[in-house]
């Protein structure tokens, strides 16, 4: 994903929908039936514990698209930023189902909403400073949303659920329009008091209040698309100074930060540091060393080091396997030829070998194969496969009457896009291009880094159709567990921006389109899930989504570490409740 996922309990989801898997497939390449490891950290708090001190190191073999939490799509890195930048509204502090509970963080209370659903209001607390020991104010919250949201040309990388939801007329935005006056959206009475105007009612608003946008900015520190190098922060900890991309992230703690204020214990550790770039083998065995304490990625170990894992009793018992919410799939964009024949992207669904690619990723310990575009776990799930193969390893004979009816009788060539510092999506590529290769469909691979991926490469219409990237990996999971949560950022045609582009498919299906919308303004929980459905049976209908995995990832937790638990809000272990055990 390229995102994070965030609870819904209103909308039906259980603890147990999210934490059970819907059935095998594949096998499992460490070979042996049992893959089975501790997964204490699943369903509770691994070593409990008060103490402070020490400092806590993670390592990425990439790098987040960005630090700034008003401009990053990250899941993980929604996750890391709960460090140094608070929200109106946050996740609780607790494993299992009790986590998907929304919490008032910087405000008093969960948003107040007018009778006609377009206002919805929250109240800052008292006493809340940033680093500096300047006040944060209504006015930080507001400006930091406008920053976020209305200035594409500067901060793409985000969603834009405020630009979408949000009545402000023709803002463009702080950079373009200095006068914070002119944002409609929001109106700040008082300095404690922010107004959100709705263009349309949007009942799951306070899922929005969670999101990294709302953390606050202070308009004269704001250095556009530099501002990720010197956070200011409103969290526990603060930068150890400006930060070079790509250098080592330290994070100490801030001063004037209250923890009498906040409804999380997010400040055990006296140091935060981040290492990037790091070769994925050789951080996984510093992981199983206990020379790192975390894989602040949240994607799991790699073969080498699951293979260590499942053969070892002691690294299994400190070892987790959750369902994170994810699904993989490969994106057809019907803007590149020949893919604006439905018949040409039909070839490709049914000549997919599934098995192969749930195979690249580890096996049935790395999920269950995917059939359509939404995971189990999301309201509005049904189980359906129209483009099913038997043993879902491809059909030659649909595959054949596909090239057939599209006039490529004797196959075509395209491009696959995949992040090169992904092993296993790189695995999958493969295994989808030998897959294809049998059919007379020959493809060539293209790697670019996960942190440019979709704000240069696949989320750039323009880099997609001028390199012809047909084909593009893609992980998903919903920015909060609905169906509108998961499904509006990849397949509404107002997603679709020039940069930071998460419909890697380009999909504007009017019919799509209508419905989400309509998704969004209806009440019953029951009725938005007949219509999150049918979205999913249209997408699947358009031939432009290969889904191939229900993704679990096998996490490993270091001797050491204290406090651990999977969130189910973020779909990895809550960085802000680790601490570390003192001797």
């Amino acid at each position: 994903m390229s995102k994070k996922w965030l609870g819904l309990a209103a909308a039906g989801t259980s603890a147990a929908m999210l934490l059970t898997a819907c059935g095998g497939g594949g096998g499992n390449e460490d070979g042996g039936s049992d893959v089975s490891v501790d997964d204490s950290a699943i369903s509770g708090i691994v070593d409990e514990s008060t103490e402070q001190g020490g400092t806590l190191n993670y390592a990425h073999s990439d790098q987040f698209d960005s630090l700034d939490p008003g401009n990053t799509y990250y899941a993980a890195n929604w996750d890391f930023t709960r460090y140094f930048a608070r929200t109106l509204v946050t996740y609780e502090q607790k494993p299992g189902e009790a986590g998907l509970e929304l919490v008032p963080d910087l405000a008093t209370d969960l948003g107040e909403v007018s009778d006609d659903g377009l206002t919805w209001t929250y109240t800052l607390k008292e006493g809340l400073k940033f680093q500096d020991g300047s006040d944060i104010t209504a006015e930080d919250v507001k400006y930091a949303i406008a920053r976020s949201n209305f200035a594409p040309e500067v901060l793409n990388k985000g969603p834009n659920y405020f630009n979408t939801h949000l009545d402000a007329g023709g803002y463009e935005g702080p950079y373009e329009d200095g006068n914070l006056d002119n944002f409609s959206g929001i109106s700040t009475p008082d300095d404690r008091t922010v107004e959100f105007h709705l263009n349309e009612p949007f009942a799951e608003f306070d899922y929005l209040a969670a999101f990294p946008q709302t953390a606050p900015v202070p308009a004269d520190a704001d250095t556009g698309d530099q501002y990720q190098t010197q956070v200011v922060s409103s969290g526990p900890y603060r930068f150890d100074g400006e930060w070079t991309p790509g250098k080592q992230l330290t994070l100490v703690r801030n001063e004037e930060y209250d923890p009498e204020t906040d409804p999380l214990t997010r400040n055990r550790p006296d140091k935060v540091q981040v290492q990037w770039k790091q070769e994925e083998n050789d951080r996984d065995k510093r992981l199983l060393n206990g020379d790192l304490h975390m894989d602040v990625s949240g994607v799991g170990v790699e073969a080498s080091a699951r293979q260590d894992i499942l053969r070892d009793d002691e690294l299994k018992a400190n070892a987790d396997n959750p369902q994170t919410g994810f699904l993989l799939y490969f994106a057809l964009n019907s803007n590149v030829e020949p893919f604006d024949d439905r018949a040409c992207r039909e070839a490709i669904l049914y000549g997919a070998d599934k098995t192969a690619m749930q195979g690249a990723w580890g096996g049935s310990i790395a999920g269950d194969i995917a059939t359509n575009m939404l995971p189990p776990s999301i309201p509005g799930y049904k189980d359906t496969d129209p483009y099913g193969t038997e043993g879902q390893t491809g059909d030659e004979a649909k595959v054949d009457e596909s090239l057939e009816e599209c006039g490529m009788a004797d196959g075509f060539s395209t491009n696959i896009a995949y992040r090169s510092d992904r092993d296993k999506e790189k695995k999958a590529a493969e295994a989808l291009q030998q897959s294809l290769k049998q059919y007379g469909i020959d493809t060539e691979l293209k790697g670019y880094p996960a942190g440019t991926y979709t704000s240069e490469q696949a989320g750039s219409p323009a880099f997609v159709e001028r390199e012809e990237l047909g084909i593009l990996a893609y992980g998903w999971g919903a920015d909060w567990p609905s169906g509108y949560g998961f499904l509006q950022q990849i397949m509404h045609g107002d997603a679709i921006k020039d940069a930071g582009n998460a419909n890697l498919s380009e999909l504007d299906d009017p019919e799509v389109n209508k419905l989400l919308d309509q998704a969004a303004t209806t009440d019953d929980p029951t009725s938005r899930e007949e219509i999150y459905a049918d979205v999913n049976a249209l997408a699947m209908d358009s031939a432009t989504f290969l889904p191939y995995l229900n993704q679990k990832a096998l996490l490993y937790r270091p001797e050491g570490l204290s406090n651990v638990y999977f969130s189910e809000a973020y779909k990895m272990y809550d960085y802000s409740a680790l601490g570390l055990e003192q001797n």
